[in-house]
């Protein structure tokens, strides 16, 4: 007698519609249920995060990938989704990423990483909720390595910088992680590069004014052009246009408390004008 639970099972990636809660594996309909409460920031934490990475392609999140004609996977992360358009992705991406919390099936995540694996996908980290947090890591062809707390992944030739396990989920270490990546997409190391960039502006200002008021207010003008520069490719970043209105804003503030304020919602904003709201 067939073992039903090995035998293919009747439906097609063609037959399930985008918002239908379902994947499929051979065949058989998978449930996929909502994000847990525990697990919705931390998707949206490491998404940000991946996508932000300066070598990094398309990060999709809950991206439906047609592996076969009858299975059709979606990882919570999804690094690498090529070109947008319309129905499923065709094409398993070189990184995926899981969060495992209470009530995971861990039969079927482990179906669903051989899966991932047979298609291309090279790594599958697969973030713990419960328990320590810790991420273990499924690369192709290797033993399960498991990653916890102060250490960092890394997936060369898809991601240029490692990522700490805890930008994976933690809301801080998130946002920090994004700056610098934001940064770099701009040619700038880290904050500390561009505050840098800020003092010496500001000292050859002092320089040619060749007075100590000359020198501080060179100085400030400095810091508030790096501070201006830094908001500016974060915007750019997210692929934003500043209005005449927002431009003229933004040159004619002078308080880096604020300048620095604005940087830091491009990181979580939904639009430009949130950003200046």
């Amino acid at each position: 007698m067939t073992n039903p639970k090995t035998a293919p099972g009747p439906f097609r990636t063609h037959q399930l519609s985008s918002g239908d809660p379902y994947e499929l594996s051979r065949g058989h309909a998978i449930y996929a249920a909502p994000t847990g409460h525990d697990g919705a920031g931390p998707n949206l934490r490491g998404g940000l995060v991946l996508d932000t990475d300066p070598l990094a392609p398309a990060v999709g999140v809950d991206a439906g990938i047609a592996l076969s004609p009858d299975t059709m996977r979606a990882p919570d992360l999804a690094v690498g989704l090529g070109p947008e358009r319309p129905g499923w992705g065709t094409t398993a991406p070189p990184l995926a990423v899981e969060y495992a919390s209470v009530g995971q099936d861990e039969a079927e995540l482990q179906q669903k990483i051989t899966e991932l694996h047979a298609a291309g996908t090279r790594w599958v980290w697969v973030v713990r909720l419960v328990g320590p947090r810790r991420v273990e890591v499924y690369e192709k062809g290797l033993a399960v390595k498991v990653v916890g707390s102060g250490q960092s992944l890394t997936a060369p030739g898809v991601l240029r910088n490692a990522v700490a396990i805890e930008a994976l989920y933690d809301r801080e270490a998130a946002h920090e992680v994004a700056l610098r990546n934001l940064l770099q997409r701009k040619g700038y190391e880290s904050l500390d590069a561009v505050r840098s960039e800020g003092r010496e502006e500001g000292r050859e200002e002092g320089r040619e004014e060749g007075r100590e008021e000359g020198r501080e207010e060179g100085r400030e003008e400095g810091r508030e052009e790096g501070a201006r520069s830094v908001l500016r490719a974060a915007i750019a970043a997210r692929a934003w246009a500043l209005s005449p209105a927002q431009s003229s804003r933004l040159d004619a503030c002078h308080d880096l408390a604020q300048l620095t304020a604005w940087t830091v919602r491009t990181i979580t904003a939904a639009t430009v004008d949130d950003v200046f709201a």
